[in-house]
């Protein structure tokens, strides 16, 4: 077997700082309120454009 296998890895990949961190999960925050509003509003047009009728009708 190859020498590198049988040594500990010691690669961490990238540490981020706890800065780093809180500027993530603001982030991911923005995105998910943005693309929660996206939703309701992507709802609202579609109720808006079909009229409030739709919701009216026999299931």
């Amino acid at each position: 077997m190859a020498q590198w296998m049988d040594q500990p890895t010691r690669n961490q990949g990238i540490v981020l700082t706890e800065e780093q961190k809180k500027r993530r999960r603001r982030r991911s925050v923005a995105i998910a309120l943005l693309l929660g509003a996206f939703v309701v509003l992507m709802y609202f047009v579609t109720v808006a454009k079909l009229g409030p009728g739709v919701l009216k009708r026999p299931l």
